[in-house]
């Protein structure tokens, strides 16, 4: 069984908390472990961070967030797209690179793919300079529910 979800919000501060708990009620229909909804919920709060940040340098913008639970006999999953149309990333790896950050002269770490990419099984990252960038993160479940049905 697959279930989606969509939800587009201003790229401002305000919004990253609603954000993680958008995608944590959505990704609670699959039973995940609070740990694994802590690690879904920190993994969105840094691609949403770099959507305001980065992407859009704090000027505004629109960021689009896209959930996908698949359930099965054997596997649980969620896929999480965050997308923006801001600036774009001009050297991919370079950005996935643990400490880099394009806004030196801000109080960030450097560390936000490396965090997505601790907590997700996977991470992809998709981007345009000038068009926008997308960040496809997906986490697979070990939690407990039975019923796998979304009804």
């Amino acid at each position: 069984m697959k279930d989606t979800m969509k939800c587009e919000f201003p790229a401002k501060s305000i919004n990253e908390s609603f954000a993680r708990v958008v995608v944590a009620a959505f990704a609670a229909r699959l039973d995940p472990t609070l740990e694994e909804l802590a690690e879904i919920k920190t993994a969105v709060s840094e691609a949403v961070t770099n959507v305001i940040i980065h992407g859009y340098k704090g000027m505004g913008g629109i960021a689009y967030i896209e959930c996908e639970a698949k359930a099965s006999e054997n596997s649980k999953s969620l896929t999480v797209r965050v997308t923006d149309k801001g600036r774009g990333i001009e050297d991919i790896e370079l950005a996935r690179t643990p400490l880099y950050t394009s806004n030196p002269d801000g109080e960030r770490s450097g560390m936000g793919f490396t965090v997505m990419e601790t907590f997700m099984d996977e991470v992809e990252v998709k981007s345009l300079p000038g068009v926008g960038t997308t960040v496809v993160m997906t986490k697979i479940l070990h939690g407990t529910r039975e019923d796998e049905s979304f009804e």
